[in-house]
């Protein structure tokens, strides 16, 4: 937002305050500055001058000699080189003697053997942004309006004796958009009052119909208030020069008088205004209602474009004439031609704004305002100031004013209590003195012995609560002059939560045991899901409303996916050894139409393809294979101390069938499900060109409720181990987990431990046999075992297997 100071100075007194000042004491309330602009770029001794006549030079085809009065009691002689200098024109004239922005001095001189006394000035010699002016303005010399007095100093005509505050505004301090906003800031800064401008009650709002027009809001959740003024009688042509200095002060172009109106009144109360063709309406209705289906707009930026049916429109009986809020339509636009207009003063609901204009891909000063929503109690006095300024400068006749209202806003009132206030800030502020901060922001106030009751002005909609009050307190009595002190109170120790360090401590060990982390998108392709169900086969796809693209449409339910797509980033450059892991959330659901929430979960999945380690001279590299992934997860389960995982064949998915398993854990409770780890479908593999792949994907938020890390001491065993190795032969559909753990349950409390350490199969033992190696360790915590207790114990181990698997002894 733009501030004039010199256009502020009719709202507030800002005498014995540069722009320098103001801006050091608006950025130390709260309000930055991000610059502070002279409008003057060192122009002196300019006037305004009437070109009384213009000759061809007589040896110069493209300069003109011009007789010029500028005043100084005599004429001019001035030699000029630009195309559109004509007689009759007012122009600014630097006389001998003057100075210019591009430090050239204005002296006598000769060109081409004639005398020039002096220089017409085009916009860019006097530094004035020409880029908001008419492009035959751009081109040569500035001419000006013919009523401007001659010899009058351009600084005052031009208004570039000014200094222009750029405030850079938080999203909150919205009411700063405009003039109004701003003097009440500054006012409340310097302790002085504000004065509205006035616009007298030509224009008050009668009933929902006025000048052959009816108003009617057909969607009331996207528009509070619509007003429309009917004036007829106007001329359309230039504004004043007054009006088009503040305009291009504010960095707005001017355009015509009564666009040029309705931009004024936008930046001097923060309410945006839009101007119809009346003559374009058609039906004598004005209707405030949600696009149809198939229904297009042409903007008046010339773009046809395609409507929505969330898109808020403006429309007569048979058309939309106007994107609310966002721009208006070609085929209403206010021409030449135009004599009778209607002004439209509305509250748009700011979200419904935002989405149109963003999904448009149009922004505008009006979006800008609605989106961070307008004042609702200056819908129709802004509309009262532009029908009285359009009636002033176009010549109009305000024939009357249409009104309809969906909603009232609610007042809001506010209790805060002085122990709260210095409580927050830590000062020793009287009641008094809060009292005169409020009188100073114009808030009325009921006030009690130790507390008020603020009645919040509705241009303030960023203040909600107390301590919203607390901070304008804070804001205007200085944030300087607030002592520093230490905090006090009950404090709590920061810690991490058990899932987070679960999530910390597993993440450091996978990366220090050479696997890579990769950080995926949260979103993928619906397709992949049926393609890799995970662990969530029956889960619906949660699509989103507005995804960056088809790839990314979908929440995920699985993690494997991204793993696969970045194996293969990396397989395409030429790193076929990978070795990858992802802690991160999926998003389950079965409701195809969400009523609630899908839950997100915790998982934990890994990746490796390739080699298990690279080319050395001390041994042939081998591919990586199951008991490679098994090993990870095992090594993990072991560091936080989780005991009883077991494996079971299963053939979920997207997993190869005869080389997956199901990993659960073995509580107190029950078998608890945990995830499956096992090779990618070869089909699967074959589709992405990966070699062998091997995955797992563990619930991480599972696991965590097993995690212990607390520290368990045992003493050094004092007495030796005896070991036994025992190999049986059973049928090849006996899965040797199911072996061990019947051999450590005959053993008893003597068992130490029981490995496998081989597998055969061959002709020797039959098509459908193997035979089993087991290693099984007996130590006795208290004494020195014996030969009868080891036979004893191995006995029973035999026997079990024998009655249980059939399992015969290998000889």
């Amino acid at each position: 937002m733009k501030v004039s100071t010199a256009w502020l100075a009719d709202y507030v007194n800002i005498d014995g305050n540069t722009g320098g000042e103001l801006a050091e004491k608006l950025t130390r309330s709260g309000i930055e500055v991000d610059v502070v602009e002279n409008r003057n770029k060192g122009v002196q001794g300019v006037v305004v001058g009437y070109v009384k006549s213009r000759e061809k030079h007589p040896d110069a085809d493209k300069l003109s000699v011009c007789v010029v009065d500028a005043g100084q009691g005599e004429d001019l002689q001035i030699v000029c080189g630009a195309p559109n200098v004509a007689a009759g024109q007012k122009v600014p004239v630097a006389l001998v003697g003057a100075k210019l922005p591009d430090g050239l001095a204005i002296k006598r001189a000769k060109l081409r053997g004639v005398e020039s006394q002096g220089m017409i000035c085009s916009a860019k010699e006097l530094a004035v942004n020409d880029r908001l002016l008419p492009k035959e303005q751009q081109e040569g010399i500035l001419v000006l309006p013919g009523d401007t007095p001659v010899g009058a100093s351009i600084l005052d005509v031009l208004a570039l004796a000014d200094e222009v505050l750029e405030l850079d505004l938080t999203p909150n301090r919205s009411d700063c958009l405009s003039m109004l906003g701003a003097a009440y800031e500054i006012g409340a800064i310097l302790g002085r009052a504000v004065k509205l401008p006035g616009a007298g009650d030509a224009a008050a709002a009668g009933s929902s119909e006025a000048g052959g027009f009816r108003v009617a809001i057909e969607a009331a959740e996207h528009c509070s208030q619509y007003a429309a003024c009917v004036i007829e009688g106007v001329k359309v042509g230039a504004s004043p020069q007054w009006l088009q200095n503040r305009l291009i002060a504010a960095g707005v172009r001017p355009i015509s008088n009564i666009v040029d109106v309705t931009n004024y009144v936008m930046l001097e109360y923060g309410q945006p205004l839009h101007a119809f063709d009346a003559a374009a309406l058609e039906g004598g209705i004005v209707r405030v209602r949600l696009a149809a289906p198939g229904e297009r707009i042409e903007t008046l930026d010339g773009a046809d474009r395609a409507l929505e049916p969330h898109m808020l429109v403006i429309a007569d009986a048979a058309k939309p004439v106007a994107l609310a809020g966002v721009m208006g339509g070609a085929n209403s636009e206010v021409t030449a031609g135009t004599t009778r207009i209607l002004l439209e003063s509305a509250q748009f609901a700011g979200s419904t704004v935002r989405r149109t204009s963003r999904q448009l891909g149009l922004r505008s000063e009006s979006s800008l305002r609605f989106e961070k929503e307008v004042d609702p109690q200056r819908v129709l006095p802004a509309l009262r100031r532009a029908a009285a300024l359009i009636a002033e400068l176009a010549g109009g006749r305000i024939v009357g004013t249409a009104h309809a209202q969906a909603a009232e806003a609610a007042p809001v009132a506010i209790a805060i209590s002085l122990d709260r206030v210095n409580g927050y800030l830590g000062t020793q502020l009287s009641i008094d003195e809060v009292k005169a901060i409020f009188e100073r922001l114009h808030f009325e106030y009921e006030a009690g012995a130790e507390s008020l009751t603020v009645r919040v002005p509705s241009r303030r909609g960023d203040i909600t609560r107390d301590v919203d009050l607390i901070e304008e307190v804070a804001r205007l009595y200085g944030y300087d002059n607030i002592p520093t002190s230490l905090m006090s109170g009950e404090t709590t120790a920061g810690a991490l939560t058990k899932r987070q360090r679960v999530r910390r401590a597993l993440r450091g060990l996978l990366s220090q045991s050479g696997v890579h982390e990769a950080i995926t998108y949260a979103f993928g392709h619906p397709s992949r899901q049926g393609q890799f169900a995970g662990l969530y086969p029956d889960a619906a796809p949660v699509a989103l409303a507005m995804p960056m693209s088809e790839d990314r449409s979908v929440l995920r339910t699985s993690l494997v996916p991204h793993l696969i797509d970045a194996a293969v980033y990396n397989r395409n450059r030429n790193i076929d050894d990978i070795a990858l892991f992802e802690i991160g959330s999926v998003f389950v659901t079965e409701e195809k139409s969400l009523t609630k929430q899908p839950e997100e979960r915790l998982l934990l999945s890994m990746l490796l393809t390739g080699k298990r380690r690279g080319e050395h001279w001390s041994g042939k590299s081998e591919p990586v294979d199951f008991y490679d992934i098994k090993g990870y997860l095992e090594k993990a389960t072991s560091f936080f101390g989780i005991a009883g995982v077991t494996y079971k064949a299963a053939e979920p998915a997207g997993y190869h069938p005869g080389r997956t398993a199901a990993v659960s854990l073995e509580t107190a409770e029950g078998s608890v499900p945990l995830g499956y780890i096992g090779q990618l479908h070869p089909q699967l593999q074959a589709d992405h060109d990966l070699a062998e792949t091997y995955v797992l994907e563990i619930e991480l938020d599972t696991l965590v409720n097993y995690v212990d890390f607390g520290v368990q001491y045992r003493a050094l065993p004092r007495y030796p181990a005896v070991s036994r190795d025992i190999a049986v032969v059973v049928d090849r559909a006996v899965p040797v987990g199911s072996l061990r753990a019947k051999a450590a349950e005959a053993a008893g409390e003597l068992l130490e431990s029981i490995g496998v350490f081989d597998v055969y199969t061959g002709e020797r033992l039959g098509a459908d046999k193997k035979s089993v190696a087991l290693s099984l360790v007996y130590r006795h915590a208290e004494r020195t075992l014996t030969d009868e207790d080891v036979t004893q114990a191995h006995g029973l181990v035999v026997s079990a297997l024998e009655s249980a698997f059939a399992a015969e002894l290998r000889k």
